[in-house]
């Protein structure tokens, strides 16, 4: 548990009931997690935000504890629906706008939120992803190799399932070793702590990445040929990943984000895990815009 936070269950639509720790006071703010993690990922930078807000910190709808609904059809998993749990969640627990922040998958279904819900979301913070679109826009060639489990995921029901299900500790656990810049960043019984959650959400982790193959991309292609932009003030803190791929990451995102401010980071993938400082600074410096 995140301590001083008190964790409960909260219906949102169609019945799904997702894990949520709350804590602190003041105006809120929403951190969503990344793959293949917990709300546990926000521990530190969500104790120190409490000291002076409202800090919601969900399993997303698939992940940890929350509810994970058979993918029935393909909006199961989208991010749209995803983001509306979100704002759902929000107002359940007594919030019609607040802040919210996203890490990888997290940082996905804010980024569809702050275009699907502009009057519910007040500021939206992305750490290290593209937006789904401009994503697969970029990989290309051998590069696209560091994503081959986007690839893997994106293929139709049933093989992706049963060969992740056939070794999921070695799958999992080569994210959380291979992305951290800091070995110690995730200490052993977090890292445990993921790891059983991942396993026992395979197909449901599967739905969520094979949406972003799909249903995602529709919705974000609609989106830009109608020239629909976040309207709030934005932060996005990247590793320096279009250096290294050949492609202009703050441009990308400022196509998207015409109040944007832009940070790359040295920190590895599980920033918040790594450089809780660095990140708690990038959230306050947003929520004073």
């Amino acid at each position: 548990m995140i301590p001083g936070f008190t964790e409960r269950r909260v219906t949102v639509d169609d019945g799904v009931a997702l894990h949520v720790a709350v804590g602190g006071n003041g105006r809120p703010i929403v951190l969503l997690h990344g793959f293949p993690q917990t709300h546990l990922m926000w521990r530190h930078v969500a104790a120190d935000l409490a000291a002076d807000h409202t800090v919601i910190c969900p399993d997303l709808r698939g992940y940890g504890d929350s509810d994970k609904p058979a993918a029935t059809d393909p909006d199961t998993y989208s991010k749209r629906t995803m983001a509306a749990d979100v704002v759902a969640l929000a107002r359940a627990l007594g919030h019609e706008r607040f802040a919210l922040a996203g890490h990888d998958r997290g940082a996905l279904v804010a980024f569809r939120a702050g275009l699907d819900h502009p009057d519910a979301v007040t500021h939206l913070a992305s750490l290290d992803v593209l937006p789904t679109l401009d994503m697969w826009d970029v990989l290309h060639g051998a590069q696209a190799a560091v994503a081959f489990h986007l690839y893997l995921m994106a293929q139709p029901p049933g093989l992706p399932e049963r060969m992740i299900a056939a070794s999921a500790d070695e799958f999992f656990g080569s994210f959380l070793d291979g992305w951290a810049g800091d070995d110690k960043a995730i200490p052993a019984g977090v890292r445990a702590a993921y790891l059983d959650a991942s396993r026992a959400a395979v197909p449901s982790i599967v739905a969520d990445y094979r949406a972003s193959a799909g249903i995602d991309v529709e919705h974000d292609r609609a989106d830009r040929e109608a020239g629909r932009r976040l309207s709030m003030p934005v932060t996005v803190v990247q590793q320096d990943w279009g250096a290294a791929l050949g492609y202009d990451a703050a441009g990308l995102w400022r196509a998207w984000a015409p109040d944007l401010v832009h940070r790359t980071t040295t920190a590895g993938h599980f920033m918040a895990e790594e450089a809780p400082a660095e990140i708690v600074k990038a959230l306050r410096d947003l929520l004073t815009r």
